[in-house]
């Protein structure tokens, strides 16, 4: 067990940023096309997190064309090239499971000041 912990630890990333639930983030993901490897920006409010250490996990949730799209990122991923905080969200809930069923203005986190 002291070998995996000490292969995790190795792993992870500490440039993070001190993400939180309701945060309007980009996310900026590295993707492979052929041989080409080029940075790809996700931006959207962070839903929920789950899971610790290697294993954490952020929801981002945005619209796009009117259709809402969430996408799962390992945050300690070799995939994902940084994570950058537009705005803080001023929540009451660990998880804004419930954004899901909002449109419009009702969809909006407030911004903390």
């Amino acid at each position: 067990m002291d070998i995996i912990r000490a292969i995790e630890k190795e792993q992870l990333k500490t440039d993070l940023p001190n993400l939180q639930i309701g945060d309007h983030v980009k996310v900026h993901v590295k993707v492979k096309e052929g041989n080409r490897e080029r940075i790809q920006v996700f931006e959207g409010t962070v839903i929920g997190m789950k899971g610790a250490s290697i294993r954490e996990t952020i929801t981002v949730r945005r619209l796009s064309y009117g259709v809402g799209v969430e996408r799962i990122f390992p945050i300690h991923s070799p995939n994902i090239d940084h994570v950058d905080i537009v705005r803080r969200g001023k929540v009451r809930r660990a998880k804004l499971y419930y954004l899901r069923d909002r449109v419009g203005k009702a969809a909006k986190v407030k911004t903390k000041l």
